[in-house]
Parts: C-alpha cells; structure tokens; sequence
C-alpha cells in the first residue's frame, strides 16, 4: 500500500484564488518510509496572498517571494512521485493522507498540477483519500462534546501526543502530528467481527 501523507501552507483559504507556499510530506510503502521532503514554494503570481494567512505560518511576503518558482517545486514532487508509482499503470496510485485534506489540501493540491499544466492529477494519486480527521471523529465520538474545536493541535492534546506549538503550521511539523494521530488511531482500533 503507498501512502503520501501531506500537509501544505498556503496564502489563503481558496484554491481558486489563494496558491501554496509549501508542500511537506512523507512517502510511506507497506508501513516503511520511503522518503521525506519540504518544499518551499512562491506560490502561482497570480494568486492573491492574504496577509492573515501568512501570519499564521510565521511567514512574510518578501520570504514565500524567495521561494522557487512553483514550475520548478512541481518537476521536483513529480520526480520524487515517480520513483514509487507508474502514473501510467491504472493500478498503481498513492492514497493521498492528511488531516482535513479531503475538503481543503487535496483541493490545493489538484489545482497546483493544473497550474503546471497536468491534468492527470488522478494518475498519480487514488480519488478516495485518508483523512485523519475523519478517523479521529470516528475515534473521539465520547470526548467530543468536551473539546473545544477539531482542530489537529486539539485533537493531539486530547489523545495525548505531545506538542512543540511553536511549530504549528509548518507544514513539516503538521505532517509529524498527523501520521501521530494516525498512529494513534491506527493502534488502538478496535476490530469488527
């Protein structure tokens, strides 16, 4: 089973309007990780950048500006992405893996490839995904009505992962909470006759 789990930063909420700053993942191949990578990105010109949103990565406007261009961080992850799948086997795909990435990054993601010309984004990557925060709903269903929020530095606290919460929102770090939780999950699962 190939698994890509992911986390990306970007300029704003709105695929459509906002772009990425950074790209972070892990490959992981039958449990065993395959290789890590952090890619800072300048996000596409023509995307708006929202100030809020780079507060909220600790990040500047003149930084993201210093990036690689995005044409260039796209060859780079289609090359890290060829090692471990045949985009041209229609049997061989990375589930996508994150926490809320099926309503927000995969989105992101998706766009990012068309920005870059690929419309094949299906070939690399199964349409059904894992999101983690899906699982840890399912997981936490008798806790939540005692949590404040869903969100994954809550959901670490609530199962008891220890947080460095100066580095949330890096994309890097958000990846090391989500395969925790994950994990977590993973190991406690109770299984159905």
């Amino acid at each position: 089973m190939k698994i890509l789990f992911y986390d990306l930063e970007t300029t704003g909420i709105l695929y459509w309007r906002n772009g990425i700053h950074q790209i972070s993942g892990e490959v992981v191949i039958d449990g065993e990780t395959k290789e890590v990578f952090n890619f800072r990105v300048r996000p596409n010109p023509r995307c708006v950048i929202d100030e809020e949103a780079l507060k909220v990565c600790h990040v500047t406007r003149e930084q993201i500006e210093q990036y690689p261009p995005m044409e260039e961080v796209y060859r780079q992850l289609v090359a890290m992405l060829s090692k471990y799948v045949d985009k041209y086997d229609k049997q061989d795909k990375f589930f996508l893996a994150g926490y809320n990435n099926a309503s927000f990054d995969n989105y992101f993601l998706k766009a990012f490839f068309v920005q870059n010309g690929d419309n094949y984004f299906y070939s690399w990557f199964w349409v059904n995904s894992i999101d983690v925060m899906v699982l840890a709903t399912q997981h936490l269903l008798a806790e939540r009505h005692r949590m404040p929020d869903f969100k994954q530095e809550t959901v670490a606290r609530t199962l008891g992962i220890p947080l460095e919460t100066e580095k949330l929102h890096d994309a890097s770090y958000d990846i090391y909470l989500t395969k925790e939780i994950y994990k977590h999950i993973q190991s406690t699962a109770h299984v159905c006759p």
